[in-house]
């Protein structure tokens, strides 16, 4: 049920953090997976863990707010592995700025990268999968994503892009459904990257949130990436437009 053999998967956003660790775990399942992000050397280090377990891999430079690196970085794909499967959405950047100093260009970028990027994308990925008549997109979002998520001080244009991108995925899913493309959201609470970095710095800070998660814990990645295998197998059929949150309870608490 979660075996990915023969698929091929994009994830963006993979030299570190969350987007490795997702690389990895599909390719352990057995996806032949581009490694993306704005590091070709940084992404050629995932390759090579990659090609450690015995799977296939290349990398791609690519930052997800510009169009035509976004168009190429697909070609690459089809153009080695003569489709795309799967896409995971998951660069991003969270700058802590408090929100009476927010600057234009600092709100641009984020939204460039963290919505704008996505559903470049996403529009790119989606229209190789309709040939296909088959496909998966995860985008990965955040418990900061308004509604029913958490708001956060000192990243408003985060949590921004955090809510437009539960928006889009909605959007795309019914749209996409009769072409059999499935997309869905993962919005993780605290999880052990370098984004979290700022705020485990601030010892009361992260005492304060952690208070507040019934699991009193940050997450390790495998945790997000186990449910990216998950979403992206034929495991989850049934789902798309769905947003499944990893938060320790946070939410619930």
């Amino acid at each position: 049920m979660f075996n990915l053999k023969n698929k091929v998967a994009i994830v963006t956003g993979a030299r570190r953090g969350m987007g490795r660790t997702h690389a990895l775990t599909l390719a352990k399942a057995g996806a032949k997976v581009v490694v993306s992000d704005i590091s070709l050397e940084d992404c050629g280090k995932v390759v090579k863990e990659i090609k450690k377990q015995k799977r296939e891999a290349f990398a791609v430079k690519c930052d997800v707010s510009k169009k035509e690196e976004v168009v190429e970085l697909v070609k690459k794909t089809v153009d080695k592995w003569g489709k795309i499967d799967i896409l995971v959405n998951n660069a991003g950047i969270c700058q802590f700025k408090p929100f009476l100093e927010l600057t234009e260009e600092e709100w641009d970028r984020t939204i460039n990268i963290n919505l704008k990027g996505y559903f470049l994308c996403a529009q790119a990925a989606a229209k190789e999968m309709a040939k296909q008549k088959s496909g998966v997109i995860v985008n990965i979002a955040s418990v900061a994503m308004g509604q029913q998520g958490i708001g956060f001080p000192n990243i408003a244009h985060y949590c921004a892009s955090k809510g437009g991108i539960v928006g889009m995925t909605e959007a795309m899913a019914v749209e996409l459904a009769p072409l059999n493309i499935r997309v869905n959201v993962i919005s993780p609470g605290m999880i052990d990257t370098a984004m979290v970095d700022p705020i485990k710095k601030d010892t009361q800070q992260e005492k304060g949130i952690l208070a507040r998660i019934p699991m009193h814990r940050i997450a390790d990645s495998q945790e997000v990436s186990n449910l990216v295998l998950f979403l992206a197998s034929d495991g989850s059929s049934y789902m798309t437009g769905s947003t499944v949150v990893v938060d320790g309870g946070w939410l619930a608490g």
